[in-house]
């Protein structure tokens, strides 16, 4: 059973069946539209997939948090064909079809915003969802400006292009939209020289309100939109007592606090929902923008807010023709369901102790990895030329020879980070023990061989 199966690279990477259709891609698809990978799928399971070859390879990548159910799960395969036999599509604004409004009753009683009376809207992608997150708020505050962080990314849209900090992203693609402002993200490994935790958390949030001073005053802003745990930015989480001091200034001030869950959410955490830890530390947000897991690969996204925030926004501004398509409402239902079922979240707690074991006894053996981080199943390694601060010289060099190394092996990662220096981790949840100690050691040999190749 290829769910059950270890990496087995059978061929040069790619194998003649492989290379075949990626030349077909090249002469087809934009090459803006990069793909830096000599990766193939004709099938997957769980958390594997097989190439045309029949190479097998370990995915801890997953579509980039996509997967946290893995590929194929057969009780959401199976609901979505009985939803196709019935009914592929009914637009939300011409007929009312229950996977949508069962849906929404779903994440109304399990998406943990401030309000206890919640409403729920879907779209499309992640980024349609933080556009629809940033006209929420603005439609429910009436003011104009949104502000964001460094290292943030929300996506490749006009709008959430300007909320990614990263213009990499964005280049050529201007001019920007207005209204955007940016402050200093936690990014407690690389805050300035000789400061503790707290110290180093003050001045994060004196450049936080130094926005307000240089920018946009507090009473113009509608909300501050912040990832739990920055994906791009290099898994990089929002540190707890930074967390409660956003919500008590947002409280202050009357702004909207959003969570971008995009990434974070469907059990990766630990729990569903990052934003669930917000609450005990009694910082819910008020609006939770989510997609990727959500749908096991269906493209779906959907916001959550309290009744009285969707209430202030005028009927028309927002929603889609494919939000809360039926196969996609019929897919979420079932990953829920079985993500709790299953516990799913739980089982990404007792992966992550697992992979955090390792990361801290490689990072004793390596002084190129200068940081392992993260919450629950999301976490990174930060590699570096230098351990001493305060040089920490990113290492992206060696991350790339790390990745191609890894898949070579059999074992697919990938970088992230401001510096492209951090190997993300975001391997799908059912993931067997025996295929993580196989990872474990691909990627460990990988890193050997990196370091290997670059001192040649």
């Amino acid at each position: 059973m290829l769910k059950e199966a270890l990496p087995n690279i059978k061929t040069e990477l790619p194998g003649p069946k492989a290379k075949a259709l990626i030349a077909r891609r090249s002469g087809a698809v934009p090459a803006a539209i990069r793909c830096g990978y000599p990766l193939v799928i004709s099938r997957g399971e769980g958390a594997v997939f097989e190439d045309p070859d029949g190479n097998i390879f370990l995915d801890w990548v997953g579509g980039v948090g996509v997967l946290n159910i893995g590929y194929c799960q057969s009780e959401v395969v199976q609901a979505v064909r009985e939803q196709a036999g019935r009914y592929f599509h009914g637009m939300a604004n011409i007929v009312t079809h229950e996977g949508y409004v069962a849906l929404a009753e779903k994440l109304n009683a399990v998406v943990p915003v401030k309000e206890a009376k919640r409403r729920t809207m879907f779209v499309n992608s992640g980024a349609e969802a933080l556009e629809n997150a940033v006209k929420v708020a603005r439609g429910a505050s009436g003011r104009p400006n949104i502000m964001v962080f460094s290292g943030a990314f929300h996506g490749r849209t006009l709008l959430t292009g300007t909320m990614t900090a990263k213009k990499a992203y964005y280049h050529g693609m201007g001019p920007l939209p207005d209204g955007i402002y940016r402050a200093e993200f936690p990014y407690l490994y690389r805050a300035p020289p000789g400061l503790d935790e707290a110290g180093a958390l003050q001045y994060y949030l004196d450049r936080l309100n130094a926005v307000f001073e240089e920018a946009s005053p507090p009473e113009d802003v509608a909300a501050i939109v912040v990832e739990p745990v920055q994906g791009e930015g290099g898994f990089i989480p929002a540190p707890k007592e930074w967390v409660k001091a956003v919500r008590a200034l947002c409280d202050r001030h009357d702004i909207l606090l959003v969570a971008d869950e995009v990434q974070t959410g469907f059990g990766r955490s630990g729990r569903m929902f990052v934003s669930d830890y917000w609450t005990e530390w009694g910082a819910p947000p008020d609006i939770i923008a989510m997609a990727k897991s959500i749908a096991g690969g269906i493209p779906l996204g959907a916001v959550t807010a309290g009744e009285s925030i969707y209430g202030r926004v005028k009927p028309g501004t927002i929603g889609g023709t494919f939000g809360g398509n039926a196969l996609a409402c019929a897919a979420a239902l079932k990953v829920i369901e079985v993500m709790e079922r299953d516990r799913l979240p739980e089982r990404a707690g007792k992966i992550a102790g697992r992979c955090m074991e390792a990361f801290r006894s490689w990072q004793a053996e390596f002084p190129a990895i200068g940081d392992v981080r993260g919450i629950g199943c999301m976490m990174g390694l930060e590699f570096i030329r230098e351990k001493n601060p305060p040089e920490k010289a990113p290492w992206p060099e060696l991350v790339s020879a790390v990745v191609e190394a890894a898949v070579q092996r059999g074992l697919v990662i990938e970088s992230a980070g401001t510096y492209g220096n951090v190997i993300r981790f975001l391997c799908p949840l059912v993931v067997s023990d025996a295929q993580l100690d196989r990872g474990l050691e691909i990627l460990k040999e990988a890193i050997g061989a990196g370091l290997k190749k670059l001192e040649e």
